[in-house]
């Protein structure tokens, strides 16, 4: 019998304590992740893609006024979802 498959935040927390992330990384990375998943109405992140990363970073950014380097971290954040959990390096 296979085991459960991991829930995403968790596979987010072990990829990034794999590759030796800082603790306050993970907990910014998995902050951004939870906001952009609720930003959407707790979509899934395999059925969005560049567009919605652009929204909800165009909102930070006009309706939360969110500093500049705070949109990178959003960014990082999602790319590296996107690229190293869900395994879609087109994003």
């Amino acid at each position: 019998m296979l085991p459960p498959k991991k829930r995403l935040l968790d596979q987010v927390r072990d990829r990034l304590r794999l590759q030796n992330y800082a603790y306050r990384t993970e907990k910014s990375y998995l902050y951004w992740i939870k906001q952009y998943i609720l930003f959407h109405n707790k979509r899934h992140p395999n059925e969005m893609g560049g567009p919605e990363i652009e929204q909800f970073l165009t909102h930070l950014a006009t309706t939360k006024k969110v500093a500049a380097s705070t949109q990178n971290q959003a960014l990082s954040a999602l790319l590296f979802l996107y690229r190293e959990v869900l395994d879609l390096p087109s994003i």
